[in-house]
């Protein structure tokens, strides 16, 4: 799901305080490049740097990346619609987003593939404060919901009402653009869609507004991965061993934070002194399983082709894509520990 800019969550909440990659199959492998070879590569963000990022920055700090012969720069993006875009249009060569915008991305006849799943299932929940009693999708009839004003959380609202037997005409939806936690806080909404639920629900945790969460997965939204990897096709073409070694350093970054949080969570502080050490910890430590198949014999970064499929057609009915063919090969696993040639 893409993030908005959290400036107005932040000034809230300050003043409110005032594998060995996992299952890497049969296939051995080389993961460091050739001496002397070391390639350049510029991952750019889906947001700013946060728990869900932990192993790109541990795989940075432990030389994971290096050890791979690879240079690579992190860049965060000035506007989170824009990692897609530069990365089609070459400015950057590889980029992290969701899989809802990558299908989106190729509806537009971008040439983008995912090539590793960084969490893997739906971080995007309704969420609300506890003292709302908001607990099921039955008990949204007659209350306001506020979302960032993305086509496919309208979809996502719809497909749950309809899956609870709840009329749409009973629940207000309001677009509350970036201030999903101000929104809750300040009484404007009744619950959200869109926030996290290992992230902006731990903040409401540390605030003691014991938030409930409902799930996209649990109440009749296909599952699909949240954060993934991506990448130009022609990349993939042209230097498939560059990718390969890249998502599999990245493979053991988050193998390392998985053996180590603390330490983890200490490298991504480290490397963006604006975050709370706190938060990040108690993110990290709740998204662990998500950042793993939850199949022990797939590899760090497994995609399910079936999930991309089904979503995809998901998005295809609810006519938020058009073109089947965006569906068609928009992720791949050739380039994972122990798959491939």
């Amino acid at each position: 799901m893409r993030r908005p800019i959290a400036g107005a969550l932040v000034a809230v909440l300050a003043a409110m305080l005032a594998l060995t990659v996992a299952g890497c199959g049969e296939k051995k492998e080389s993961v460091a490049g050739s001496s002397g070879s070391t390639q350049h590569l510029t991952l750019m963000l889906d947001w700013f740097p946060n728990a869900d990022h932990v192993g790109i920055y541990q795989a940075l700090a432990e030389g994971d990346f290096t050890k791979a012969d690879l240079d690579v720069h992190v860049e965060i993006p000035s506007d989170p619609s824009d990692p897609l875009k530069l990365l089609a249009a070459g400015k950057v060569d590889a980029a992290i987003s969701y899989e809802p915008e990558v299908l989106l991305a190729r509806n537009q006849g971008l040439p983008l593939v995912s090539v590793a799943a960084i969490v893997q299932e739906p971080l995007t929940s309704i969420v609300s404060v506890g003292s709302k009693h908001i607990k099921t999708a039955a008990q949204l009839r007659g209350k306001r919901v506020g979302d960032a004003g993305i086509p496919y959380q309208h979809a996502y609202l719809q497909t749950i009402l309809a899956h609870a037997g709840v009329p749409a005409s009973s629940v207000k939806e309001i677009n509350v653009g970036a201030n999903l936690v101000p929104a809750m806080l300040s009484g404007r909404v009744d619950a959200t869609l869109g926030s996290f639920w290992n992230y902006e629900a731990i903040q409401l945790a540390q605030l003691h507004k014991h938030p409930n969460v409902i799930h996209m997965q649990d109440v009749g939204v296909p599952t699909y991965d949240e954060l993934v990897v991506v990448v130009r096709k022609n990349t993939i073409v042209n230097h498939p061993d560059v990718v390969r070694r890249f998502v599999q350093a990245l493979a053991r970054g988050y193998e390392s934070t998985r053996r180590d949080p603390q330490a983890a969570v200490a490298n991504l502080v480290h490397a963006s002194p604006g975050l709370d050490p706190k938060l990040q910890l108690a993110s990290v430590r709740a998204t662990l399983p998500a950042f793993f198949p939850s199949n022990p014999s797939h590899p760090w970064g497994w995609q399910d082709p079936n999930q991309w499929n089904a979503y995809g057609q998901w998005m295809l009915s609810n006519h938020l894509i058009s073109v089947p063919n965006a569906v068609l090969d928009a992720s791949t696993n050739e380039l994972l520990a122990g798959q491939g040639l």
